[in-house]
């Protein structure tokens, strides 16, 4: 096999494409092959998802000897077209969904290795045997765009766009959560123990909302806290009542504050949050709770009426 050369394409590759989990594994698998082997390669991916990568656009096909398509369906003008672009290629699929043995997209291949095909056994799909990386944080996302009632003091929109934009570059696996419950939309918890569940399965918190906060924090996970409200807010002073350190002011917003808090909560504010939920079960005294009591027993006597 020497002197040869092998661009690896899916549906990733396309500019109008997208790259799923199960796409990007199943190239893994193959490039892994291809590098045990010792065969030269190259990948070309959407613009839209690797803006820097290789695409389609750039590539000369008169560069290659064979083109290797890898996972999703053999169908559709843009898999056909690699057959016209790549005329000169060697071309080969693997790993793909065959739902017409006469469609153009899967004829034009010289050799097709489905996992499944009318009248073949399914196979496995790459993404099974795919390397296995590193596991990143799961990372509980609880941000509002509401409170109107601080009025000009509002900076919700900023801070929403700037820690989701922080958030893009990290390596992590974010999960968008909503607080509010409902009975009735199966995409939201309906008792604040659903909500806790997965809260209690995340490794931090990021969040501009005072029940981000708490709640997290009530589960024993560390929480990234933004007040969005200028010059400090409920979510500030929640913070001081939790002797939570992990805060940044609306004001002092950027990404070195961001990247410190972040490190730290996913070092040593695992035991600083775990600490938090013990103190709110030893010391519920802290929530004012008494002074509820006191001003209930205190009520005044109502007068009396004479009657007649």
């Amino acid at each position: 096999m020497t002197g040869q050369r092998i661009l690896l394409t899916g549906w990733f590759s396309f500019l109008d494409g997208e790259a799923t989990a199960g796409d990007v594994l199943a190239l893994r698998r193959v490039e892994q092959v291809l590098a045990r082997e010792g065969l030269s390669y190259d990948t070309v991916w959407s613009p839209g998802f690797q803006p820097e990568a290789l695409h389609l656009a750039d590539v000369r096909p008169d560069a290659y000897s064979h083109l290797v398509f890898v996972c999703g369906p053999l169908h559709g003008p843009q898999v056909a077209r690699l057959h016209e672009d790549f005329r000169a290629c060697w071309r080969i699929a693997i790993g793909v969904s065959v739902v017409d043995p006469d469609d153009p997209a899967a004829t034009g291949f010289h050799h097709v290795l489905p996992r499944d095909a009318p009248g073949t056994d399914p196979a496995l799909d790459l993404s099974a045997s795919a390397p296995i990386g590193p596991p990143t944080p799961v990372v509980g996302v609880i941000l509002t765009h509401g409170q109107q009632e601080y009025g000009p003091r509002r900076r919700h929109g900023h801070v929403a766009e700037a820690v989701t934009r922080w958030l893009a570059g990290k390596d992590c696996a974010p999960v968008e959560l909503e607080t509010r419950l409902d009975t009735r939309d199966w995409r939201l918890d309906s008792t604040p123990e659903q909500f806790q569940s997965v809260l209690a399965r995340l490794d931090c918190v990021v969040t501009d909302r005072l029940h981000g906060l708490v709640l997290a924090l009530r589960t024993g996970i560390p929480a990234l806290a933004v007040d969005p409200v200028a010059g400090g807010a409920k979510l500030t002073a929640q913070a001081r009542a939790c002797d939570w350190p992990a805060l940044v002011p609306a004001e002092r917003l950027d990404t070195r504050q961001l990247d410190r808090w972040w490190d730290w909560c996913l070092t040593s504010g695992r035991a600083a949050a775990r600490q938090s939920r013990d103190d709110f079960l030893h010391e519920p005294a802290r929530d004012g709770m008494h002074g509820l009591v006191e001003a209930l027993s205190a009520r005044p006597l109502r007068s009396e009426r004479s009657s007649g």
